[in-house]
């Protein structure tokens, strides 16, 4: 059997499982921060948290597709574990960078929110006080 093809397949096997196992992770985990800041609001939270779990898979399976060919081809064992450990790298370099980016904007979103909820005054305004003489 040709070693190119199985590199091909050792890549899209631990790829693929990489990318399932970082997406939950990031809807699980991403869906407290989403309901806090749309303020308990737990359908809407759901409903971004599988848009952007939805994104995540499209970015990362894309990039993965994309970074399969190997245009030298695999020779050897050396080679195949050489070109395996390149290509994973890259592609967990590449998962660790999209966790990093929605963990910043969800933080961000989160931070928003929270200053938004601290502007508010704790009681409506009650009155108007008109400004005083020669002032």
């Amino acid at each position: 059997m040709d070693l190119t093809v199985v590199a091909y397949v050792i890549y899209l096997l631990i790829s693929v499982a990489l990318t399932v196992w970082v997406a939950r992770t990031l809807s699980r985990n991403g869906r407290v921060f989403l309901a806090d800041v749309l303020q308990g609001n737990e359908k809407l939270a759901d409903a971004v948290n599988h848009l952007l779990v939805v994104g995540f898979y499209l970015v990362n399976l894309g990039f993965v597709a994309l970074y399969l060919e190997e245009p030298a081809g695999v020779e050897d064992a050396r080679e195949l574990f050489e070109v395996l450990s390149v290509k994973i790298g890259v592609v967990l370099l590449v998962l660790g960078i999209m966790h990093l980016g929605n963990v910043y904007v969800l933080n961000k979103i989160r931070r928003r929110g929270m200053m938004e909820r601290e502007q508010l005054p704790p009681v409506p305004p009650q009155g108007w006080t008109a400004p005083a003489a020669g002032a």
